[in-house]
């Protein structure tokens, strides 16, 4: 069987996977975000807290628990990174730096999980499970949780409550993320993820030498870095490990898990708003948008240009040979695709064009299917600005699921997808500004392209690095670990605005003139609103950096 063949057939497993899972795992999330009944940890947390579950928020006291409860786990995870050489575990590592630190702290938090350290040479194993993994359940639990608040806008009628931010965030951590991280775990460990407190094992290489192998609690932070899409890895390398990712099949599995909840999120959106099949017509922009990116991928490093790459018939540098190129590919475009951080190759040493796709899945808003949580929410706003458009071009009132369009809405949605174009376009001109684009270990468009993807992937929250840069300075921590706090929250605030703005309406019925919003058109419509949307925005930077290199 050809690479080819395997690669297809790699990538329609996926797809026959995520399509069996979709509705049971739609069906229970629908019943977590939707039950009235408490388990007893749940009560018991709610009184720890001082919390009334059954007491529900207006969107402006939602965002200000998401953005209160967020600013205090900022401030633990830095004080944990900086007092580390006192905790347990902490196999004699020095304190982070105070700009890492920082950095560190709201990457983690913001669900970006952005590294610019060697995780098995700085953090000790308490840090890595009380701080990092914590974050990477409850941050996860965060971009669920505003997702539910705005299809709860949709579904409501004439209300000023979004539901309890402190619920959501607790059923969404104890009844889905940590039962599913466990299974996951489990499964990791079988295929030879390394899961241990070990301070690590003195071996002697090939070559006479010695060498340190750091051991630790691998699998389970595996598990929820990839299952809550966040990223960030237990070693240097990410997934490319084999410690974190032994074996083609672990690939797979990890690959899975970065989509399970995604795909399976707009099956909670149909149940919620009583109409399944708005459900399965945003699931369709979804995999659209996925495989299209797939494809590209993988056809440009397949068939990469450039002598060495033709001669051996694929670019295969910066690729773990365990993996092969095809397989390497799909890994990347489902990274770039979900707002996860973690990668099993070295993005910088794609062909341009290749790596050129995958600065286009972040700058989409990585909603193919994006961030859990936040990738629904993204796909929502689109819809809502499609139908805006199509309504401009009939002379109608815009409705979107019974909802009407108004200056209001648009407004909300338009500036949502203002902002991380303007961080990322502003920070990438900040950068060569003031000179700090010289970090960069190589110049011309490949050099602009690195500066990119940086603030390309901070502002979007994916976390994942071209590399080829050096961003261990205090302005690169300050400036990426800005943009990640304003990428992640602003569009937020937005989101919950635009939820609170639709739930005081009354539902409009729809008439023959409203646009149906669950046919093969539609998902047309929203696909190119979409790419439309990046290409008049980042057409320019993208011409002076991967196309420029590329062509």
């Amino acid at each position: 069987m050809t690479g080819t063949s395997t690669g297809v057939l790699f990538v329609l497993s996926l797809v026959v996977a995520l399509a069996v899972v979709h509705r049971p795992l739609g069906d229970y999330l629908y019943r977590v975000v939707c039950a009235e009944r408490h388990s007893r940890v749940e009560r018991g947390i709610y009184r720890l807290i001082g919390v009334n579950p059954a007491a529900e928020q207006s969107w402006g006291v939602y965002a200000r628990a998401v953005l209160a409860f967020s600013a205090v786990s900022v401030l633990f995870l830095y004080a944990f990174l900086r007092l580390q050489n006192h905790l347990w575990l902490s196999l004699g590592f020095d304190p982070v730096v105070a700009h890492g630190a920082w950095n560190t702290a709201v990457s983690f938090v913001t669900n970006t999980n952005w590294q610019w350290y060697s995780g098995e040479s700085t953090m000790g194993h308490l840090v890595q499970m009380a701080g990092l993994a914590v974050q990477n359940f409850v941050s996860a639990a965060v971009g669920i949780a505003v997702a539910v608040a705005l299809v709860r806008g949709f579904a409501r009628s004439r209300a000023g409550q979004l539901g309890n931010f402190w619920v959501d965030l607790t059923r969404i951590t104890l009844r889905v993320l940590l039962p599913l991280s466990v299974l996951a775990a489990l499964v990791l460990m079988i295929g030879g993820a390394v899961q241990n407190l070990s301070a690590g094992t003195e071996i002697t290489t090939l070559t006479g030498g010695g060498q340190r192998i750091t051991g630790g609690p691998v699998a389970s932070q595996e598990a929820i870095k990839n299952l809550g899409t966040n990223g960030g890895g237990f070693y240097n390398v990410n997934s490319a490990h084999p410690f974190e990712n032994p074996t083609a099949w672990t690939n797979w599995w990890e690959i899975f898990l970065l989509l399970v909840i995604p795909f399976s999120l707009p099956r909670v959106f149909g149940r919620m708003v009583g109409q399944v099949r708005q459900g399965y017509a945003i699931v369709a922009v979804m995999a659209t948008l996925a495989l299209a990116s797939v494809a590209l991928t993988t056809a440009f490093e397949v068939s990469g240009h450039g002598t060495v790459p033709q001669a051996i018939g694929a670019a295969l540098e910066g690729k773990e040979v365990r993996f092969d190129v095809s397989n390497s590919a799909t890994f990347a475009a489902a990274t770039t695709l979900t707002s996860t951080g973690s990668v099993n190759s070295f993005h910088d040493s794609y062909t341009a064009l290749g790596g050129g796709v995958l600065l286009v899945n972040m700058m989409l808003g990585e909603v193919a299917p994006g961030g859990v949580g936040a990738g629904l929410y993204g796909l929502l706003i689109l819809a809502v600005i499609t139908v805006f458009v199509a309504g401009l071009m009939v002379g109608r009132t815009p409705e979107y699921v019974g909802k009407k369009i108004g200056p209001r809405e648009i407004k909300l949605a338009s500036l949502y997808f203002l902002i991380p174009p303007a961080l990322v376009l502003i920070g990438t001109a900040a950068a060569f500004a003031t000179g700090n684009h010289l970090t960069a270990l190589n110049a011309g468009p490949h050099g602009l392209s690195e500066v990119l993807y940086a603030f390309t992937s901070a502002s979007n929250n994916n976390g994942s690095a071209f590399a080829g840069l050096t961003v261990n300075t205090p302005w690169w921590n300050t400036a990426l670990g800005l943009c990640m706090l304003v990428g992640r929250f602003a569009p937020i605030i937005l989101v919950l605005a635009l939820a609170g703005a639709l739930a005081r309406q009354q539902p409009t019925p729809a008439s023959p003139g409203t646009l149906p919003t669950h046919r093969p058109l539609f998902v047309g419509m929203v696909v190119g609103v979409t790419v439309v949307l990046v290409a008049l925005t980042f057409l320019p930077a993208l011409a002076l950096g991967p196309l420029a290199e590329g062509l």
